[in-house]
């Protein structure tokens, strides 16, 4: 399954870490393409550029939990 890459801190604009498998996963709240909240999906393309890699940095840490 394809994985969201993490993005270099100073990328912009900041990419979408959408994998194009979206399914959300009712045990885990979250889309079990790109690890992202129903929230964080919908919330994307208001987000400051900031704000965007501050969601990155929680799905390193999601990866990293497994």
């Amino acid at each position: 399954m394809p994985q969201p890459t993490p993005v270099a801190l100073d990328a912009s604009p900041v990419p979408s870490p959408c994998v194009s498998i979206c399914q959300m996963n009712a045990h885990s709240g979250l889309c079990s393409g790109c690890l992202r909240t129903i929230e964080e999906i919908a919330g994307w393309s208001r987000y400051s550029e900031a704000e965007k890699r501050a969601v990155w940095a929680r799905l390193v840490e999601r990866r990293a939990q497994g």
